[in-house]
């Protein structure tokens, strides 16, 4: 208890004489204390390597030695100084920093009243929560990871993280399987879904921001092995996106010029996004900001200049307006047609649940998140409704570059180049590929970002080895970026010739991990919500509540079932081009290209169930206190905030409302 009694003191001393706490750096510059490897108490700074506490965590060998002055680990200066410094932030974390934050009542956790502090345990140098004692080994991580993300990283990750092939590549394929009007269908209908998604994800993060979200709360409200299966099956789901993407760029680039090795571009993309990767949260954070701007304007302009070009506005082409949704028609293999663009769909919008998994790297979730959750009805609209509808209207579903791609990371298949291509366009649809360039890489650092924060929180919890479970000084979890960059590896064989197969399986990994993941997460809101009630916990004392509530979660998760529906019964009998008739052996395969990762997820929970005979999590028993923030202050910041939106004019309750 001498750390948390420490923590305590240095608390109530900062608040009490209204001191800021604030870090420096080897080389005495400022820093935020989420960075600082010393720090500062108040505005007049002890004399060096005078003042020092030392900070232990049990079991941690790599305890540490904390310095009340800048320049007090004697790591020197100049070149020897930096790569030392760089060599020792590679070390285990002992999570100093962020028990450093949690005096913050916005920040704290809760178990039954207490800090977070109170139910933190020493675990072979691994911090977690108890959530259930007495049931066994069932705990969320108390994340050692660094919360260095800010809101305006949500938004962006909220409104165009993760857009890239899903979207821009992918969808020619849906195009041509379905016709512009079953894209538009099925993209509204997966749009409603995931808004509804997204807001009862937003509501659980926000009350439980850990590392690892989707398998803790599927742990928590649901079943201990559907959880592990979800984690499993949402680590799998990035692990195998990541070589799909980067080919994916490699292939962008043939472009350009056939000739080029695919093999350098591939190196070249892994090291950036390797690099991206090592400046940890911030560092995805930034990329992120940067590229999701990219894209935003890459689509507004894409939209633009697709209104031009239905009108008439090209030299090449006159008035198009709906002459394609005549002939060849708006529709094409029937309800068929249109049950077999979900899963592609699903893939395009994969991704927007990142900002539920960022929760836990956020310095206030509170605040950042419900602004970044009101932008995933601008990512829907803007990105997929509206432009999906200009492509369909401007690309005929029997476009022969649409059925002539190689595979689906084939950027020369984009519906969005071959628009801009088919108006005449010489300088445009390169710089459509570039934003397309881009944007796999974008996706290429999120499928890292989300694949190491799931599979360390799976090691902390005990559900994978736990050598994974490792965070250095800098909040990073160095083991899982490198196994997950070691299978980044498999995008070299984008030269090989049976590499058509080998990526369909990949994406099959991925299909309909997201479905599964989605259906979880609105199943586990709903868990939730009844379990608040029989706590006698009103719905006011939610720092953010789902815009539509528990409703809003059943059609959520009624909309995740029939897309799993739908796409098992267009696995078993799919779509076939031909006068062959299809073997068994085809509808095997293409029952398990589409639908892979069902079997996945029911052999890892019948499994992880009949090791651990764990049950079904009933209301009774769920606790909705260990682990939460506890917002001590929450009815004053909302009484003020109310006071606040009284003095607003309406457009801007409206904007708020919306943004």
């Amino acid at each position: 208890m001498a750390g948390f009694d420490q923590d305590i003191e240095l608390s109530a001393y900062s608040h009490s004489h209204g001191l800021e706490i604030s870090g420096n750096d080897r080389g005495g510059r400022q820093r935020s204390i989420a960075e600082a490897s010393s720090f500062t108490i108040g505005g007049a700074s002890p004399s060096p390597r005078t003042k020092s506490f030392s900070d232990v965590s049990p079991g941690d060998s790599h305890a540490r030695s904390k310095s009340i002055a800048a320049g007090s680990d004697g790591a020197g200066g100049g070149f020897h100084g930096t790569m030392g410094r760089f060599v020792d932030s590679f070390r285990r974390g002992d999570g100093t920093i962020n028990k450093i934050l949690d005096f913050d009542d916005d920040n704290n956790t809760s178990s039954h009243g207490y800090s977070s502090h109170s139910i933190s345990r020493g675990h072979g140098g691994t911090r977690y929560y108890d959530l259930r004692p007495g049931t066994g080994k069932l705990n969320t991580p108390s994340s050692l990871l660094a919360r260095e993300l800010k809101g305006r990283h949500l938004q962006m990750i909220a409104i165009g993280g993760s857009i890239g092939t899903g979207l821009f590549v992918a969808s020619g394929k849906t195009l041509s399987d379905g016709g512009p009007a079953s894209v538009l269908i099925a993209y509204l209908i997966i749009g409603v879904m995931l808004f509804c998604t997204i807001q009862a994800l937003g509501e659980l993060a926000v009350i439980f921001p850990v590392a690892g979200s989707f398998s803790a709360f599927s742990t928590r409200f649901l079943d201990p092995s559907w959880g592990f299966a979800m984690g499993w099956n949402y680590a799998l789901q990035w692990i195998g996106v990541l070589p799909l993407e980067v080919l994916a760029g490699a292939m962008t680039i043939g472009y350009w010029n056939k000739e080029i090795n695919k093999a350098i571009f591939v190196t070249i993309f892994l090291v950036i996004i390797f690099i991206i990767n090592l400046f940890g949260a911030k560092g995805y954070g930034e990329a992120e900001f940067i590229f999701a701007i990219i894209k935003v304007t890459a689509v507004v302009g894409f939209i633009l200049l697709g209104i031009v070009i239905n009108i008439g506005g090209t030299p090449t082409e006159g008035y198009i307006g709906g002459k394609y949704w005549d002939d060849p028609g708006a529709f094409h293999n029937g309800f068929k047609g249109l049950c077999s663009v979900f899963v592609t769909a699903a893939f395009a919008f994969a991704g927007t649940e990142l900002v539920g998994l960022a929760a836990a790297e956020t310095a206030n979730p509170r605040k950042s998140l419900p602004t970044a959750i009101k932008q995933v009805f601008w990512r829907i609209s803007l990105f997929y409704i509206v432009s999906m509808t200009l492509v369909g209207l401007l690309v005929p579903y029997n476009e022969p570059r649409l059925l002539n791609a190689q595979n689906i990371a084939d950027a020369s298949a984009s519906p969005f180049v071959i628009a801009i291509e088919s108006a005449g366009a010489t300088v445009l649809p390169s710089v459509m590929n570039g934003v397309i360039l881009i944007s796999v890489i974008s996706v290429g650092n999120s499928a890292v970002y989300g694949s190491s924060r799931t599979l360390a929180a799976l090691a902390e919890l005990g559900q994978a080895p736990a050598i994974l479970a490792y965070v250095d000084r800098r909040g990073r979890p160095i083991v899982a970026i490198l196994v997950t960059m070691a299978v980044g590896l498999l995008a070299y064989l984008g030269d090989v010739p049976s590499q058509k197969n080998i990526f369909d399986w990949l994406l099959a990994i991925s299909g309909l991990s997201s479905i599964l993941t989605w259906a979880s997460t609105c199943l586990a809101h709903i868990r939730l919500r009844k379990a608040w009630a029989y706590n006698h916990r009103s719905v006011q004392d939610i720092a953010f509540r789902a815009q539509g509530g528990v409703i809003g979660s059943w059609i959520g998760f009624l909309l995740n079932v029939l897309v799993l529906v739908t796409q098992i019964w267009v696995s078993i009998d799919p779509l076939h081009q031909g006068d062959t008739p299809l073997t068994t052996k085809d509808r095997v395969r293409s029952f398990f290209l589409s639908c892979l990762a069902i079997p996945v997820v029911l052999i890892c929970t019948i499994v992880h169930k009949w090791y651990y005979k764990t049950r079904w999590v009933r209301i009774e028993d769920m606790d909705v206190d260990t682990g939460r923030r506890d917002f001590g202050r929450l009815g004053i910041i909302k009484a003020q905030e109310k006071e606040e939106r009284m003095g607003w004019p309406r457009w801007k309750r409206v904007y708020r409302f919306m943004c």
